[in-house]
C-alpha cells in the first residue's frame, strides 16, 4: 500500500504552493535561456554570414593578398576558414591550433558528402551539423565561391563554446533564484497556508468536543469570508445542540418523573390492597386513583407519539373546507362537564355567525382542545374562559382566552419548545402537564403554514392566537377542496 507522505491539507498546500512558484521560476529561466540561446545563434550566425561573405569578395577580386586577406580575417576573428576548390582541394585558414580538430576533417566525414554544395547559394546560408565530430560546439556558414555551385564552397566555422556559457550561466542564474524562490514560497505559503488552514483546524477541535458531548467550545470568527461564515454556522449549530441537549436531559427528568410518580402510587395502592391493608369496602376509591394515574400515564405517551409522528412527517394533513366555529362549539361541549366541575363561564365571541377555513379539521380540533384543557387547568375555579374567531381578508384568528395565574415574562418565549415546562415553583404541582401540548399545537399550526403567538402576564392570564386560511369562494362551492399535503 503506498504511503501518503501529505496526510494533512497544510502539508499538501504548502508542497503544491512551493512546487508551483519553484515549477514557474525553472519554465520562465528554461524558456529565457532558450530564447536567448537562439537569439544569440542567430546572431553569430548573421556575423558569421557576412564574414563569409567579406571573404567571398576578397576571393572574387582576385588580388595577390587574397590569402594574406583570408589569413587575417581568420585570425582577427577566431575562425576556421575554409575554401573547397571545384577538385575537392581544401584550402584552410586559421590562427589557434584547437581548429586543427575541424580542419584535418575529410570531406567524407563532413556535410559535403551529403550534397551540402547543392543547397549552397552566393547568399549564404548557416548550418551546425557541417562538421560531424569535434571538440566543441560550432556554427558553420556557407556560400559559394562564384555565383555557381561548380565555382567552388566557401565555409566560415565559428565556436559557439562562449555562447553556451552565457547561456549556462543563464540557467545557474535561473536555478539559483529557483531556489530562493523556493524558501520565499515555503515561508510565504506556510504564512497563508497557516491562515487558511487553522480555522478548519480550530474547527476540527471544536466539532471533536461537539462529539463528545461538550457544546461549550467556540470557534473564533474573524472576516467574512466563507471560512468566518462556517465559523458562524457551527457555533450557532453548538448553542443549538447545547439548548437542545439541555432539554433532553430536562425532558428526560420530567418524564422519569412524571412515570415513577404514577407507577409508585399505582403500586403502593394495588400492594396494600394485595396484602389486605386496605379493606375490600375501599376498593372502589383506590381503583378509581389507580384508573386516573393510568389515564395520565397514557396521555403522556400519546403526547409523545403525535408529537414524534409530527416530526418525522408521517401524518398527512387532508385539508377540506369546515366552519372553524362549529368546530369550537363542539369541542367546547366536550369539556362541558369540567367547565361546570370547575365553576368557570365559557364566554364566545364570533365575529360571523359562520367563517369557513381551509385546514385539516381533526388536526385544528386538536389545537383547540390542549388550549381550552390549558385554560381550564391553568384558571382558579369561578374565573371565565374566552374564546373568539374573526377574519381580516384571507386570514382567520382565533383566539382561546383564559384568566389565570399567566406565565412569566421569561417563560414566555419558550412556551412552545419541546418539553419545555415552567419552573416548578411557579405552578402548583396538580397543575403540570408533560410540556408537550403546546409544542405539539405549534407543529400543527405551523405545519398548515400559519402562525401562532402567545400573550400573558403573571397573574393577569394568557391568550393564545392562531391563524388559518380563509376559504375562497371557489374551494366552498367545489367538493371541498380536499387534497393531502405530506
Amino acid at each position: 500500500m503506498r504511503k501518503n507522505r501529505f496526510r494533512t491539507i497544510f502539508s499538501r498546500m504548502m508542497f503544491m504552493q512551493c512546487l508551483t512558484v519553484a515549477a514557474a521560476v525553472l519554465l520562465i529561466g528554461a524558456v529565457l535561456a532558450v530564447i536567448v540561446y537562439a537569439g544569440r545563434v542567430g546572431e553569430y550566425g548573421t556575423q558569421l554570414n557576412r564574414y563569409a561573405q567579406n571573404a567571398r569578395a576578397a576571393i572574387a577580386s582576385n588580388a595577390p593578398d587574397t590569402d594574406a586577406h583570408l589569413r587575417w580575417l581568420a585570425a582577427d576573428n577566431d575562425l576556421l576558414l575554409e575554401r573547397i576548390g571545384t577538385h575537392n582541394d581544401v584550402t584552410a585558414y586559421y590562427s589557434d591550433a584547437r581548429w586543427k580538430t575541424y580542419a584535418s576533417q575529410p570531406l567524407s566525414d563532413t556535410a559535403y558528402s551529403a550534397g551540402i554544395i547543392d543547397s549552397a547559394s552566393p547568399l549564404g546560408d548557416v548550418t551546425r551539423q557541417y562538421f560531424k565530430r569535434g571538440d566543441f560546439p560550432v556554427l558553420t556558414a556557407y556560400c559559394t565561391v562564384g555565383d555557381d555551385p561548380s565555382d567552388g564552397l566557401l565555409l566560415v566555422t565559428g565556436d559557439l563554446t562562449a555562447i553556451r556559457e552565457g547561456v549556462g550561466n543563464i540557467i545557474l542564474w535561473t536555478l539559483l533564484i529557483s531556489a530562493v524562490s523556493l524558501i520565499g514560497s515555503g515561508v510565504v505559503s506556510y504564512y497563508t497556508a497557516y491562515r487558511v488552514i487553522n480555522p478548519f483546524i480550530e474547527m476540527n477541535h471544536a466539532v471533536q468536543c461537539y462529539s463528545r458531548g461538550d457544546f461549550s467550545t467556540r470557534i473564533p470568527v474573524e472576516g467574512k469570508d466563507e471560512a468566518a461564515q462556517l465559523g458562524e454556522s457551527l457555533n450557532e449549530m453548538a448553542e443549538q445542540l447545547r439548548g437542545l441537549e439541555e432539554t433532553r436531559r430536562s425532558f428526560v427528568a420530567n418524564v422519569s418523573h412524571e412515570l415513577r410518580s404514577p407507577l409508585t402510587s399505582m403500586k403502593g395502592f394495588l400492594e396494600a390492597m394485595q396484602d389486605g391493608t386496605i379493606p375490600p369496602e375501599n376498593y372502589p376509591e383506590y381503583i378509581e386513583i389507580v384508573l386516573n394515574e393510568t389515564r395520565r400515564m397514557v396521555t403522556l405517551v400519546n403526547d409523545l407519539l403525535d408529537l414524534a409522528r409530527i416530526e418525522s412527517g408521517t401524518i398527512q394533513l387532508n385539508f377540506e373546507v369546515f366552519d372553524i366555529n362549529e368546530l369550537i362549539r363542539r369541542t367546547l361541549l366536550t369539556f362541558e362537564a369540567r367547565l361546570v366541575e370547575n365553576e368557570m363561564e365559557m364566554e364566545v365571541r364570533f365575529a360571523q355567525e359562520q367563517c369557513t377555513v381551509f385546514a385539516d379539521q381533526a388536526q385544528i380540533g386538536q389545537v383547540l382542545r390542549n388550549l381550552i384543557d390549558n385554560a381550564i387547568k391553568y384558571s382558579p375555579k369561578g374565573r371565565s374562559i374566552a374564546v373568539s374567531t374573526y377574519s381580516m381578508r384571507k386570514t382567520v384568528y382565533v383566539t382561546v382566552r383564559d384568566n389565570g395565574i399567566g406565565i412569566p415574562q421569561e417563560d414566555v418565549p419558550h412556551v412552545f419548545d419541546r418539553f419545555y415546562k415552567v419552573e416548578k415553583a411557579h405552578t402548583p404541582a396538580p397543575q403540570m402537564g408533560s410540556g408537550l401540548g403546546l409544542s405539539i399545537v405549534k407543529r400543527i399550526i405551523e405545519s398548515h403554514g400559519q402562525s401562532i403567538t402567545v400573550r400573558s402576564a403573571r397573574g393577569r392570564g394568557t391568550q393564545f392566537t392562531f391563524t388559518l386560511e380563509r376559504a375562497s369562494a371557489s374551494k366552498r362551492v367545489s367538493d371541498g377542496g380536499k387534497r393531502n399535503v405530506s
